[in-house]
């Protein structure tokens, strides 16, 4: 064996014992006679001792050209250190080396092994294997390690099967694009790599598997931005015979496990539960950080009619109180206008008040509002002395509303009400179950085409399609939507119903998902779940920003791995067996 212990097993208890350890070099600090190094494996770090009064001037002489990342292996006796090191779970001992062996030498790494190391984005993932020895990465992979476990545990305590489900897939139509694979037994015909499972876990509903789950990887081509790469992982579940509070209930009950088990919180459940509509008017986001207020407050009704142009003819006028924000001076406000009128956000502007000690009020527009105006709109917003109105308007009352929700967030993170150690949970239900497109003059699925409609709402499919709210959920946790899903279809005609308002043609509809509304006709049972990214869910349980952070090897924003240099092109032998050729790329 090339070690007996690992780095971070060691205590005081073992004073006295020859132990063989084998690992990285950390560091290596040279003392006159005495060389000192920090050996490191994924358990932690040991101090090493090479004195020279003791093993004599060679092995001394060999430990001063090892450089860092070195691998070697040690034989030596713990002893109490004299110098304890109170940061290290080590820090009491350190190993008296008797012998060395040196079993790789390594370069000089492009940047340090170290938590706060000098390698910045691009580098570190282009030398990612380098990157997963820094222990801050490592142990976003043992905590995902962990919740994976944890998850397995409760559902199989829930009577949950774990079955795998098909990669090489059909290509459907609906939601973001396809990543496709061409056959090359099947010439000119491409499978596609799956968006979800959601076919086929449907399918085992059918097959009387009535709690199905996967932790399956899933793919999807769209642009990337924090919370996304190409390939994802979700917590795959569905269950029969449920309805929403079924489904809820459990998985509410699987987020309160995941909570204890690995941070040791208490969540209490059951979680709240808020309406699309309700959540879009209050926060203007389905997916609300309700960790914190700030909630819109519609004021055109004191504002309005006193000559000012742009609130004159707004549609929508809306305001949030920063709490003890008075104090914020012209350049703050007026890079909180800048923040507004970034094309991510798309405000024309932006009007403030500040509600001063005394309680008066002053505006950037106090030439078109008296103080008697002003007081009313401190009265209607809730301000109070010290806070901060924020005001922004427009003429599409759901945009602005977006706008607003990207400002109180801003707002949020600048006033520390953001904490990452602290979690609000809820549910936030009753989706549309189709939002119109104007350039292609159609519905959409705002979830997917299998999402069930609420049954009461049922008739108005036929006479307002847009006002049909769907069986749907999302579970929300720190303005972070974790996961989602819906009580599914299980009537052939109620399918293909949707499926034609949603523009397909009988043809159509059989071609793309014959096989499963054929399923449904032979006693398919009421059924529904949700899918959980598991990549969001860890990285908000380790704090992080972005999901790539608990990913082993990520793309970069652009879909790359600049550590492998993928996607890449192909040799032209692999190009004619797949019957394939290429043209010039078009931007």
């Amino acid at each position: 064996m090339y070690r007996t212990t690992t780095c971070g097993a060691l205590r005081l208890s073992n004073v006295g014992e020859q132990v063989t350890l084998a690992g990285w070099i950390q560091k290596a600090r040279r003392m006159g006679g005495m060389t000192f190094i920090d050996l490191r494996d994924r358990y932690g770090i040991t101090q090493l001792v090479f004195n020279e009064a003791v093993v004599g001037e060679a092995l001394v002489a060999e430990a001063e050209k090892l450089g860092r990342e070195y691998v070697i292996q040690i034989v030596g006796t713990v002893s109490e250190r004299e110098n304890k090191n109170p940061k290290l779970p080590t820090g009491d001992i350190e190993i008296a080396v008797a012998s060395l062996r040196i079993l790789n030498p390594s370069e000089v790494p492009p940047f340090t092994i170290e938590d706060d190391t000098d390698g910045g984005d691009d580098l570190r993932m282009k030398y990612r294997y380098l990157d997963l020895r820094r222990s801050c990465v490592r142990s976003n992979l043992e905590l995902r390690h962990r919740f994976a476990l944890a998850v397995r545990r409760y559902l199989d305590a829930e009577g949950f099967l774990e079955v795998e489900t098909p990669v090489l897939i059909k290509s459907t139509p609906e939601g973001a694009r396809d990543f496709v694979v061409p056959s090359r037994m099947n010439p000119n015909q491409f499978y596609a790599l799956p968006q979800s499972p959601q076919t086929f876990k449907q399918l085992l509903m059918v097959s009387g598997f009535d709690r199905y789950f996967q932790i399956v990887k899933c793919f999807r081509d769209e642009d990337l931005r924090a919370d996304r790469q190409p390939e994802f992982t979700q917590i795959d579940c569905e269950m029969s015979f449920v309805e929403q509070e079924d489904v809820l209930s459990i998985f509410e009950g699987m987020t309160q496990y995941l909570f204890k088990e690995l941070l040791n919180l208490d969540i209490p459940i059951p979680f709240p539960r808020m309406s699309w509509h309700e959540a879009m008017k209050r926060y203007g986001s389905d997916k609300p950080d309700t960790r914190f207020g700030m909630e819109f407050v519609e004021v055109k009704n004191v504002l309005q009619g006193h000559g000012f142009s742009v609130f004159d003819n707004a549609t929508y006028i809306g305001a949030i109180v920063a709490p003890g924000a008075a104090s914020y001076t012209r350049k703050q406000l007026d890079a909180l206008t800048d923040f507004v009128k970034r094309p991510q956000v798309g405000a024309s502007g932006m009007v403030y008040a500040r509600v001063e000690a005394d309680g008066t009020v002053k505006s950037s527009v106090d030439k078109f509002y008296t103080q008697e105006t002003l007081q009313r709109l401190a009265a209607e917003t809730g301000a109070k002395a010290g806070d901060l109105i924020l005001i922004l308007s427009g003429g599409d009352a759901m945009k602005v509303r977006k706008q607003l929700s990207e400002l109180r967030l801003e707002m949020g993170s600048q006033l520390g009400l953001r904490d990452k150690t602290k979690f609000s949970c809820l549910w936030v239900v009753d989706f549309p179950l189709f939002e119109w497109d104007e350039e292609t003059q159609r519905f959409y699925a705002m979830h997917h085409p299998f999402t069930s409609p609420k049954p009461e709402d049922i008739p108005l499919l036929d006479s307002n399609p847009g006002a049909v709210r769907a069986n749907a959920y999302d579970m929300v946790i720190n303005g972070v939507e974790v996961g989602g899903g819906s009580i599914r279809i299980h009537d052939s005609k109620l399918q293909a119903r949707m499926f034609d308002l949603l523009g397909f043609t009988p043809e159509k509809a059989q071609e793309q998902f014959g096989f499963l509304m054929n399923a449904f006709k032979y006693g398919a049972p009421p059924h529904g779940g949700l899918a959980y990214g598991l990549d969001r869910f860890v990285s908000l349980f380790a704090g992080l920003d972005s999901i790539r952070d608990c990913i082993a090897f990520p793309k970069n924003n652009a879909g790359r791995d600049v550590m492998i240099d993928a996607p890449s092109l192909i040799d032209q032998e692999q190009l004619d067996e797949l019957h394939l050729r290429l043209t010039p790329a078009t931007k």
